[in-house]
């Protein structure tokens, strides 16, 4: 196979990753045969998991032009995998040029392949790190170097949270990043849940048991209580589809059916 310029050296082509399925899900470039296999096969297991991830990453398109006509200038994207198709660096920097995005994922092919996407953007950066970790976040070089936390910032976690173990305390992982911006910035949050969700989901949350990657999904209310102290913007806490559609037939007869909520607040 040949290597293209995206993937770096040191990267095994012969093993799908999770970053580059994802990247295939939502119509992304920057995957191989390996990785469209193991989609499939996951696909034939939970038919709705495409449409899940193409409507979280349709929720992030709106979310980042949302910010960027609020003011934002700052984002830090806390498991972003692959910056592909729809990135938030590309849409934040199509309506302000300005715009400075740092990437962080716990995934080493992510953030290979993602440095090798974003080199010669000088408005960027990616780290190497775990949302479970935020001070190792916070207080990275490169973090500390791109974003000015005497400004406001966006934080993402889209689709990140679910991944955060019960014993690994994702509301005070959240309380401590909420903590570490300034007033005016903005807290967006995409996270899987059971609710409504039929037998096959929960059985596909089971399955992901097995592996390093384990989905813990979780209710509305305890989702919730991940903005506290924050002001939620309309819609608040909602079904991917329902927050802010550019056109109502996006959403869909059954927006429950994404199989997660989106919500973003602000710090007043």
């Amino acid at each position: 196979m040949t290597r293209p310029s995206w993937a770096p050296e040191g990267i095994d082509l012969d093993r799908p990753s999770a970053s580059r399925v994802y990247d295939y899900f939502v119509g992304g470039m920057h995957n191989f045969e390996i990785d469209r296999q193991l989609a499939q096969q996951i696909a034939a297991f939970t038919p709705n998991i495409a449409e899940t991830m193409r409507a979280n990453r349709e929720l992030l398109r709106r979310c980042v032009r949302f910010l960027v006509d609020a003011g934002i200038t700052q984002f830090l994207d806390i498991g972003s995998g692959i910056p592909t198709v729809g990135n938030v660096h590309e849409v934040a920097q199509s309506g302000n040029p300005s715009a400075r995005v740092v990437y962080v994922d716990i995934d080493p092919v992510a953030v290979a392949h993602s440095s090798a996407i974003l080199d010669g953007n000088p408005n960027t950066a990616v780290i190497h790190a775990d949302a479970a970790q935020p001070d190792a976040i916070l207080n990275d070089p490169q973090v500390t170097g791109l974003i000015d936390f005497e400004k406001p910032v966006a934080v993402l976690l889209l689709g990140v949270l679910h991944f955060v173990a019960d014993d690994a305390d994702p509301a005070g992982c959240v309380a401590r990043l909420r903590d570490a911006v300034v007033p005016g910035s903005y807290l967006a949050i995409t996270h899987a849940t059971a609710d409504g969700q039929p037998a096959e989901v929960l059985e596909a949350q089971k399955l992901s048991g097995r592996t390093s990657t384990e989905i813990v999904l979780r209710a509305k209310e305890e989702i919730t209580t991940y903005f506290d102290g924050w002001s939620l913007v309309d819609p608040g806490l909602v079904h991917l589809p329902l927050w802010r559609p550019e056109n109502p037939a996006d959403v869909g007869e059954h927006p429950w059916q994404s199989g997660a909520y989106g919500g973003v607040a602000r710090k007043d």
